[in-house]
């Protein structure tokens, strides 16, 4: 029997308050998987075109993957979807932690919010049992202190939770949807769609359980995937530091982004690299089937903002509030990590957006009057803390401003701010620096939620691997240069479509072949789908899967109005050649009539048109040539 049958999407229409519960049908299970296909669907399907994204017409979706809650590969992953308030582009984005296996042992996978609340309220789950509750008075509380009080409220401290933050209720339109401490949905901006619908939190607490097809089988090849993932030199180095260790390797290359993107290492930094964590960690954490514990576990006793106690921080953070604004202090990325841990912010879009005022105010072009009267320098460790708390609160004219993102901030200040934006589609780039790394430039460049590290990243390019490695994996021509431009395409390609059903099925990408070939791809996926759910899905399908999942991503990027020119680079990639960093990589820029091939050939490994738009035959094949098909 197919487990798949019995798990569940509700509807939540905020404005009537009706709630409506329906099976996921199988053939939905069979061309979306779960996750992030399902949501990626329905919201195709459900949202009516060219609508405001904070407007009730708005739909917020949440889904756990096809496997979650199954004992490896961190499988508890949950997807938000929607129409994103920042770029108005496909908003999508990715969490860890317990909630997704909450949410399935309550009997559910698929969330659907409708219209807006009147007032704040929050949804609470009790295995079957659905009802939307009033959350007036916690309304203007943090993550944290609003899980607490939801807890005490129902006399139960194993409640999880999906909210937001003061960033979310304040419409900052990169505001997070967070869960526990840490945890963060933290790109194209859900919290802000979230806190549209007065939405403060989804609270879920499920006792239920759920079936798997083959329990013994499922347990001892999970085991059997423990091992092969734990055995890496990824992991062990991961499990020690967490992803503050990639930062060390990239500045050293000269693949980092600093000062806005000014420089592309960062001098005098021995602060900010992974060992420093040691000073201040109680220890290490994981999310849920995680054997991998990629984060630590800290305490700050003493300084303005202590004492206090948090998880993290991730590379991301390293470059938000260290080398993109070029702040040196360990002390400090600690307390930017906590703050919007608590507020619910994006960390890498609000770091991104401080150091471009920054450059602006620095190039004359952000004027005094947009800044109270602050002076914007590099390093300023002050400024940022400041700043992180008046986007959160949109205090302040500059709070204001940087909390609307880029293009509506530029609106402001003048059409020549967006020359210093590192930005695709609207959403701004991690930091790293690409113009060494054209497959790395390609990925971002093509996401369909704007500039991505998540989505399309083929970082094993940069390992130097046999080039008959990577042409077995990809099936086609490749150098194992990650200076060169040959066959790069179909590198982004292949890690586009294997990140399509890693969020579909609910794992980590960090344990799959995201970061080392001898991790979990398609193979493994196949055979823990037929334990778990006596699923027969071969690579070949679940790579058509995949390709079906962002297809339909583009179809609705497509429908909003983005074309070919959409999926490019800021100017300064193609002009200002990298002046640091290693001989490889110093004087390297994207070369522009390159750029535009690779995107010629990745099109065409999805067969779309030269446009980027998906042929009829395409859509055929992949059967989407009836959407929006209403079934689910």
């Amino acid at each position: 029997m197919e487990l798949v049958m019995k798990r569940k999407i509700a509807y939540v229409n905020l404005t009537t308050g009706q709630i409506t519960k329906k099976v996921i049908p199988r053939e939905m299970r069979m061309l979306y998987l779960g996750g992030r296909g399902i949501n990626s669907y329905l919201r195709y399907n459900l949202i009516e075109p060219k609508i405001d994204p904070i407007s009730p017409e708005n739909v917020l979706f949440f889904g756990a993957g096809l496997l979650g809650g199954i004992p490896c590969m961190g499988s508890a992953r949950t997807d938000v979807a929607g129409k994103s308030p920042l770029t108005n582009a496909v908003g999508s984005t990715n969490m860890g932690g317990f909630f997704a296996t909450e949410l399935r042992q309550a009997g559910f996978d698929h969330l659907v919010f409708m219209g807006r609340a009147s007032k704040p309220v929050y949804l609470s789950i009790n295995n079957d049992d659905i009802q939307i509750k009033d959350a007036t008075h916690v309304w203007g509380k943090d993550t944290v202190e609003t899980q607490n009080i939801i807890r005490a409220d129902n006399s139960d401290e194993e409640i999880k939770f999906a909210l937001i933050g003061q960033a979310g209720e304040h419409l900052v339109r990169y505001a997070n949807v967070m869960t526990g401490i840490k945890n963060s949905a933290g790109r194209t901006g859900m919290g802000c769609l979230m806190g549209s619908k007065n939405l403060k939190a989804v609270a879920v607490r499920g006792t239920d359980g759920y079936e798997v097809a083959h329990p013994d089988e499922l347990l001892e090849y999970c085991k059997e995937i423990d091992d092969m993932i734990t055995s890496t030199k990824w992991a062990k180095a991961s499990g020690r530091w967490g992803t503050l260790i990639i930062f060390n390797n990239t500045n050293t290359s000269g693949l980092l982004r600093t000062k806005n993107f000014q420089l592309n290492s960062m001098q005098d930094c021995k602060d900010l690299e992974a060992e420093n964590i040691d000073r201040y960690s109680v220890g290490v954490a994981g999310c849920n089937n995680c054997s991998v514990h990629c984060r630590h576990r800290y305490v700050l006793k003493e300084g303005p903002y202590a004492p206090f106690y948090d998880e993290g921080p991730e590379y991301t953070t390293q470059g938000a509030f260290g080398s993109e604004v070029n702040c040196k202090s360990f002390e400090t990325l600690l307390v930017t990590n906590h703050l919007v841990n608590r507020y619910g912010l994006d960390t890498l879009e609000a770091g991104s957006l401080i150091a471009w005022a920054i450059e602006l105010y620095e190039k004359g072009i952000l004027t005094d009057k947009l800044t109270d009267g602050r002076r914007l320098e590099w390093g300023d460790d002050q400024l940022v803390l400041d700043l992180i708390r008046q986007i959160s609160f949109r205090e302040g004219t500059l709070g204001n401003l940087l909390a609307e993102g880029c293009v509506r901030a530029a609106e402001q200040i003048g059409p020549e701010a967006l020359k210093y934006s590192i930005d695709v589609k609207g959403m701004q780039n991690l930091q790293s620096d690409e113009r060494a790394t054209p497959s790395l430039a390609l990925g971002i460049a093509t996401s369909t939620r704007g500039s991505d590290h998540l989505r399309g990243r083929p970082a094993y390019d940069l390992y130097g691997l046999p080039e008959e490695a990577l042409e077995a994996v990809v099936g086609g021509p490749q150098s194992s240069d990650y200076t060169s431009y040959v066959g790069k395409s179909r590198l982004v390609w292949h890690q586009e479509i294997l990140y399509a059903v890693t969020d579909a099925i609910g794992t980590c990408k960090f344990q799959t072949r995201f970061l080392g070939f001898n991790m979990p791809n398609w193979d493994e996926f196949s055979k823990l789908i037929y334990l778990t759910t006596d699923m027969q899905i071969s690579k070949a399908q679940l790579m058509e899967i995949g390709t079906r999942i962002y297809t339909i991503e583009r179809l609705f990027n497509n429908r909003e109005g983005f074309t070919r020119k959409d999926d490019t680079l800021n100017e300064r990639y193609f002009t200002e050649p990298n002046p640091i960093g290693l001989p490889r990589t110093r004087g390297r820029y994207i070369d522009r009539e390159q750029f535009e091939k690779m995107l010629d050939e990745y099109y065409a490994q999805y067969k779309w048109d030269e446009n980027g738009v998906p042929t009829p035959e395409t859509l055929k094949n992949l059967k989407l040539d009836k959407e929006p098909s209403h079934i689910l």
